[in-house]
């Protein structure tokens, strides 16, 4: 969809500050609008698809996926380094090579590219693009960077409640254990989760306590 894009639009992309005649011609205006396109688009997925979820989580998850260093990824799977290298008529080969690679530069032409888009074809036509291109980043938010027991302690603490933690069970051999926790709130047990560590069970307990809270 970015190799598409007019000409016009496409060197406007990929014009970095080092060689732009102008602040106004280089990307960082469209990464201004990128940023907020991206922003909506995975706030609407994440509202859509996880309505159990109370805000502090989905405001973690959707912090996550649209950090730098997210956009760092997706920018250097889409070659958009290499591109960017290939508009540098007259700058340093070296130069060139170290701007390919910098993850700060690598994420703000991710946003520049879906600033470009959105100007040229709107919102709807863009968003199953942005959806495409971050969904490993949404998958890894949600079963691997979301601390459940901090965002579960901060949405208990703003109802006056509190969480705590117990050992419910360990299975197998000490090599490959099982563990159940739960996570107790209010003295009560509210949920429970299984993992192959005490850490990675306690996470799945509070996950299920936000499940249920969201349905109160």
């Amino acid at each position: 969809m970015i190799e598409a894009l007019p000409d016009e639009r496409l060197a406007h992309v990929f014009t970095h500050t080092s060689w732009a005649g102008t602040r106004e011609e280089s990307y960082e205006r469209l990464e201004f609008l990128g940023d907020s396109v991206l922003g909506l688009a995975i706030a609407r997925e994440l509202h859509e698809r996880f309505p159990e979820y109370p805000e502090g989580q989905l405001a973690k998850i959707r912090a996550h996926v649209v950090s730098r260093q997210s956009c760092a990824v997706v920018g250097g799977r889409l070659g958009l380094g290499e591109k960017l290298a290939e508009r540098g008529e007259g700058m340093p080969p070296e130069e060139l090579a170290r701007l390919a690679v910098n993850r700060n530069v690598l994420a703000a032409l991710i946003e520049a590219a879906l600033g470009a888009l959105y100007l040229e074809h709107g919102f709807e036509a863009v968003r199953p693009a942005i959806l495409t291109a971050f969904a490993d980043r949404i998958d890894y938010a949600l079963t691997t960077y979301v601390d459940y027991k901090t965002v579960l302690q901060e949405e208990l603490a703003r109802r006056g409640r509190s969480v705590t933690y117990s050992v419910v069970e360990v299975e197998g051999r000490p090599h490959d254990r099982t563990f159940t926790c739960a996570a107790n709130v209010d003295g009560e047990q509210a949920g429970v989760g299984r993992g192959a560590s005490k850490k990675a069970a306690e996470q799945n307990a509070a996950r299920e306590v936000l499940t249920k809270l969201a349905s109160e």
